[in-house]
């Protein structure tokens, strides 16, 4: 077994073991999200968290973990019977991003089943991760039906398996810890929800800690053995410290003033649901046990308020998580009530601990401050910040040029303005039946929804058709020499099901920002209906693009991605000007579309282009070369939408007749909210039904 990083030799990252050893001491907090970007080390310290932890009691030769002193009765290797078991070190069972339904829950065996009347069941990994942790890096890209499996099964703490008439339950409790790069897409709300403390983690811009950093990271490679045992004193002192608050915390109290003030911050914040209140509570009584105390003070709201509300506070997948402190200090004192006076001695989760700055969060601050002195994340802003809507783009992504200094191609340039309020859109489809991935948009062929056939299994049997499993079966019975009531069933009568539900598309955004589009109330609109179908895409899991075109020639302003954070960052910051190069913007995404078909090819794509159809650069005959443009897109089948920008008593028309070389569908901004056009998926569906006759 190859060794792995020492937890206490992590440099800095005081919230994230803080929480980590919280969870550790009571597991019942729900688990911990850590979201950060690349190169932080997140899963180094998830890692390193399972070595110190104590070892399970477990009943000997059970499959489940099973606790011999109190056994489960519906275990499926049982009954056990109370009594002595054996021990086993605490397990980190890791979900890889491509795992199956079946890796995850467990498979039974559908051919001894039908055969033998046998439930011959394989745990998965929720049943390795029951009393252990289980852990899942880039959890943002996992499936939805894998994290509604995996976070159903941490809210129950068991699993289920129904399949065929065969029925399985088996207990799985475990510390749920999962990562994630923001940049890479965000996690359904109602999913946030599920964990219990979330931390926000960035890498330090202090040279020294970096520098430690290194070091101890290149000592490490180069022993690893040599460097762990450097740190085997550390270790063992803070296994020590969580086996001694694990038996102090049955006896912390909770008073009812701490009580009022966790309602209190929960009300004050608007949160959703009781999960918070529950969340926090279990978390001050966790702060309370790591600091040797029995009784929960403000200071331990204070900071289980600061790592469980941040996430819960998000309303749309554009705001960005955070706590206003001042908010919630204010909140506090206003409900403090009579409590005892915090013990001096430094033993408390602010007093240092192994390690650079103590595991237990020895700096400043609570859930989401600095992780480096000096440093704060991005996303918890001092009161004379810039608003969220103002907020400059990511690193990785060159931010627009300034509008305030138009110079060549960017003469005659014009402010960016904000977006209008967002609505619901109509939902924009691609036509005919895919097999991207799973998502909620466009019809496809996938692992779930309604069955709609059978057919031969390649490779593994996933989703078994009964009856036509048993039509295959039945004729070869008397060759088989069947003589008992069973089914003879061989591997070659297996059929699977075919299932149609829906995929995530690429929805590429082409965007007008010339001058014809810069009058402020109009461009206004404009952002506003694109933010929404943002927000759609977000919804239905796509993954989005944006391309935009002014001046002399069109640009990428966002690379294909799950990030809708950062295609809304750009779109914000988009200012407008200059003539309109609308063959440049179509050719641009037509080189888009060409490369992602390569990367992703079972992914279909749905091209968004939102303008009022003018065009006045580019060429000789700039209208043409628009047209000659727009039939590249069609003549590859793509799914199109124009979204007609023109305003005015007198239109010409010019959105219409690009849908029209586009083969598909033009709409205007009014007619884009749901409840104003019914017939919009319909009208797509149908132009590119013309199209294809027409091309035969």
């Amino acid at each position: 077994m190859s060794t792995r990083y020492p937890f206490t030799a992590v440099v800095g990252m005081d919230d994230l073991r803080l929480a980590l050893l919280l969870n550790a001491v009571s597991p019942a907090v729900g688990g911990v999200l850590v979201r950060g970007e690349k190169g932080t080390a997140k899963s180094t310290a998830v890692r390193a968290l399972a070595e110190l932890l104590p070892a399970v009691p477990v009943v000997a030769g059970c499959r489940f973990s099973c606790d011999p002193v109190s056994p489960d009765p519906g275990c499926p290797d049982g009954p056990h019977e109370a009594g002595p078991g054996a021990e086993r070190p605490a397990r980190m069972v890791e979900l890889p991003v491509g795992a199956s339904e079946d890796r995850l829950v467990g498979a039974l065996d559908i051919e001894k089943a039908l055969a033998d009347g046998v439930k011959a069941f394989e745990p998965g990994l929720l049943a390795d991760a029951h009393r252990g942790i289980l852990y899942v890096d880039e959890v943002n890209l996992l499936h939805d039906h894998l994290i509604d499996l995996l976070l159903d099964a941490a809210a129950m703490g068991s699993s289920y398996v129904e399949r065929e008439g065969v029925s399985v339950r088996h207990a799985a409790r475990f510390l749920l810890v999962g990562t994630m790069n923001p940049e890479e897409g965000e996690l359904r709300p109602q999913l946030l929800d599920r964990f219990g403390l979330t931390v926000e983690v960035a890498a330090s811009r202090e040279p020294e800690q970096r520098v430690e950093v290194v070091r101890r990271r290149l000592a490490f490679e180069d022993d690893p053995a040599a460097f762990a045992a450097r740190w085997t004193g550390e270790e063992t002192a803070l296994r020590g410290r969580i086996v001694a608050a694990r038996a102090l915390l049955p006896q912390v109290t909770l008073g009812d003033a701490v009580l009022l003030q966790i309602a209190a911050t929960c009300a004050a914040f608007e949160v959703d649901g009781m999960r918070a209140d529950i969340v926090m509570a279990r978390t001050a009584t966790a702060l309370a046990a790591w600091a040797g105390r029995t009784e929960v003070t403000s200071e331990d709201v204070r900071q289980a308020a600061l790592l469980a509300l941040p996430h819960r506070r998000r309303r749309s997948p554009f705001d960005a998580p955070g706590l206003d402190e001042d908010k919630l200090d204010e909140t506090l004192e206003q409900f403090k009530g009579d409590e005892p006076e915090e013990d001096p001695e430094p033993d408390g989760p602010g007093d240092g601990g192994p390690g650079d700055g103590g595991p237990d969060g020895g700096g400043p601050g609570g859930g989401i401050p600095p992780q480096g002195e000096g440093h704060a994340p991005d996303d918890v802003a001092p009161d004379d910040a810039p608003a969220p809507d103002d907020a400059p783009a990511p690193e990785e992504v060159p931010a627009p040029e300034p509008a305030s200094a138009p110079q060549g191609a960017r003469a005659g340039e014009r402010a960016a303005v904000k977006a209008a309020e967002p609505f619901r859109t109509k939902m924009l489809s691609v036509p005919g039946l895919g097999e991207g991935a799973a998502g909620r948009r466009s019809r496809a062929r996938t692992e779930h929804g309604r069955t709609t056939g059978a057919t031969r299994p390649r490779g593994a049997l996933t989703k078994l058709h009964l009856a036509a499993t048993v039509r295959a079966a039945a004729p070869h019975q008397k060759a088989r020499g069947r003589t008992g009531r069973g089914l003879v069933v061989r591997r070659d009568d297996l059929r699977q099901a075919t299932r149609e539900g829906r995929e995530g598309n690429l929805v590429l955004f082409a965007v007008d920002a010339s001058g014809s589009m810069a009058a402020r109330q109009r461009m206004s609109a404009v952002k506003g209906a694109v933010l929404s179908l943002l927000l759609d895409a977000y919804q239905r899991r796509d993954k989005v693009g944006l391309v935009t075109f002014r001046g002399r020639d069109a640009e990428v302003a966002l690379p294909p991605t799950s990030s809708v954070d950062a295609a809304a960052a750009r779109l914000e910051q988009l200012p407008t000007g200059g003539r309109t190069p609308l063959s440049a913007g179509l050719l641009k995404a037509h080189d888009v579309l060409r490369v992602e078909r390569l990367r992703d090819p079972s992914r279909r794509p749905l091209l968004v282009v939102v303008t009022d159809g003018r065009a006045t650069g580019g060429g000789a005959d700039p209208v043409a070369l628009a047209a000659r443009a727009a039939r590249l897109h069609a003549a590859d089948g793509t799914a199109s939408v124009v979204v007609d920008c023109e305003t005015g008593p007198v239109r010409l028309g010019l959105a219409v007749s690009l849908a029209r070389e586009l083969g598909g569908t033009a709409v205007s901004l009014d007619e884009l909210r749901a409840d104003s056009i019914a017939g919009l998926v319909r009208d797509v569906q149908g132009t590119h039904r013309t199209t294809a006759r027409r091309a035969a």
